[in-house]
């Protein structure tokens, strides 16, 4: 599974390359406790340090992770200190890529909902930093992508032909007892990147900035149940007056799906039904489980594929090709080892 080249005088492993991954850094917890936030997601946020994820790769076969920071959004009506935190973030993770070549690539925070801050951050990251896209929440603080107040921040990011990782956060507003008995993780992040995603669709955003590529967690979430349902209600909005025609082709040509979860079969073919096996990208989800879940859905994952004569045919582009391309990246030449 692993495949080995001496690159500039460093043995870096290049196998599976991991799309949904987090850091979870010292700075941003002290953001978070000194607001009574560290809860914010209805569960602690895992312990993490580079070492750690590291040996994780090493034991998994993974030879590149993409990392972001995970939810909450570190704002709390104060600008300037989420752009502390996020800038922070975004610092320590270009170091992070250069200390470790070919190991890691990040994705950038952003310090919305403050769309200007976020602009200038953006900017930052991916002209000085050399970030490898953006990360953007579901909502910021109920600022929800497909918003019109994103579409200068969403302007800048596709004159970038950036690269967009969405991931969920809570709700805003949030239903605070169906949280209490169920997870967030279980039912409301599939909800909330479904419900994001939809937005940002019934604005043909993807469509206005074709040169974005976004990449939708989880399998996808509840997208391949919603878009028939979507399609099927739309002439009737759109003859209304209550909806816009939406460019179906146009915009899910421009989504990414990756695939931590640990997706069964059925789930990989209901995926395929909204989009194409070059669009489908692994990742593990670390650090939010253990080593040892995540090391097993991997192989698990691995076997579905292999099981199936249509799907171990695409298992190469899932683990690590689709990922080279969408992120521009190379393998080495052989005949330079």
């Amino acid at each position: 599974m692993m495949f080995l080249s001496c690159m500039a005088g460093n043995m870096v492993a290049q196998g599976i390359i991991d799309v949904h991954c987090h850091n979870i850094l010292p700075f941003y917890m002290e953001a978070l406790e000194k607001h009574d936030a560290a809860m914010d997601e209805g569960f602690p946020l895992p312990a993490w340090d580079v070492g750690a994820h590291l040996k994780f790769m090493e034991e998994a076969g993974i030879g590149c992770s993409v990392l972001t920071m995970p939810a909450p959004q570190p704002y709390f009506d104060d600008t300037e200190e989420c752009q502390q935190t996020t800038r922070r973030y975004n610092e320590h993770c270009a170091r992070l890529k250069a200390d470790y070549p070919g190991r890691f690539k990040f994705c950038a925070a952003l310090p919305l909902p403050d769309v200007d801050a976020a602009i200038r951050e953006a900017v930052y990251a991916l002209d000085t930093l050399g970030a490898d896209g953006v990360k953007l929440a579901t909502n910021s603080r109920g600022q929800y992508l497909g918003d019109e107040e994103l579409d200068p921040l969403m302007e800048v990011l596709n004159e970038r032909h950036a690269v967009i990782i969405i991931h969920p956060h809570r709700s805003t507003p949030y239903p605070e007892g169906i949280i209490a008995t169920t997870p967030l993780a279980m039912y409301e992040y599939p909800a909330e990147t479904t419900r994001a995603v939809v937005n940002m669709l019934a604005r043909n955003v993807l469509v206005r900035y074709p040169d974005l590529k976004v990449v939708v967690p989880h399998c996808g979430s509840f997208l391949p149940l919603a878009l028939p349902r979507m399609k099927s209600i739309l002439p009737a909005m759109v003859k209304q007056g209550y909806m816009q025609p939406i460019d179906w082709e146009g915009n899910l040509s421009r989504l990414y799906f990756d695939l931590a979860g640990s997706p069964t079969l059925e789930v990989l073919r209901s995926l395929l039904t909204i989009t194409t096996p070059e669009h489908i990208l692994y990742g593990s989800d670390y650090p939010y489980l253990p080593d040892a879940v995540l090391k097993s859905n991997l192989q698990r994952l691995q076997q579905t594929l292999d099981s199936d004569k249509e799907l171990a045919g695409y298992a190469d582009g899932f683990l690590w090709g689709n990922a080279e391309r969408l992120f521009g990246m190379s393998r080495p030449n052989p005949s330079s080892e």
